[in-house]
């Protein structure tokens, strides 16, 4: 089953704001345990952790450094 993980809605005030993936800690094809940090993303000023949200295979769909909108898929998990 494919599970996307979306980019978190970090800015209430702009929904619009592009973010970035500062760092991701998972590379693309490795194996992630639920819950498991996969990355650090940043819109404006403001960083937080995103966890896998299911075990399974990581694959990237951005990255790191490149904007991408809140709430769209910066990744999938194959589990």
């Amino acid at each position: 089953m494919i599970t996307e993980v979306p980019f978190p809605i970090m800015s209430e005030d702009d929904p619009t704001a592009e973010g970035v993936v500062g760092t991701w800690f998972v590379n693309h094809g490795e194996a992630v345990a639920a819950g498991q940090v996969i990355a650090e993303v940043q819109v404006e000023k403001v960083s937080q952790d995103v966890e896998a949200p299911v075990a399974g295979v990581m694959y990237q769909y951005v990255a790191e450094g490149v904007g991408i909108a809140q709430g769209a898929a910066m990744a999938r998990i194959d589990s």
